[in-house]
């Protein structure tokens, strides 16, 4: 059984960080490429972060610079650390492991930015 548990998501102000985690169980989780994706009240889900098997990464423009994905492979886990956050970045952030599309994903944790 493929499982995906997203956590860290919390009410920060602005300015604040936080670092969420996915920690994956029934994959074999080296071989796949994991995304962070968010979707805000009314609005699209979008693709903020990706790290493949090899550690390459890619974010999106208007998290680039504030937001880092990482993975251990040892604990089977990926990681978004958030700096900076800004109130734009309030949305349920869900994990996304893909190795053949379209993949499995995770419940969402909500992360809010507000004073």
């Amino acid at each position: 059984q493929v499982q995906l548990v997203e956590s860290g998501g919390d009410l920060v102000q602005p300015g604040g960080s936080l670092r969420l985690s996915c920690a994956t169980s029934g994959i074999r989780f080296s071989i796949y490429t994991m995304n962070w994706y968010r979707q805000a009240p009314g609005k699209q889900r979008e693709l903020v972060a990706t790290i493949t098997r090899y550690s390459s990464t890619n974010y999106a423009d208007s998290v680039k610079g504030r937001f880092t994905i990482s993975r251990d492979n040892a604990k089977n886990t990926v990681y978004l650390q958030m700096n900076n956050l800004k109130s734009e970045d309030t949305a349920v952030y869900y994990c996304n492991a893909v190795a053949i599309a379209p993949g499995y994903w995770g419940q969402g944790t909500q992360v809010t930015v507000s004073s």
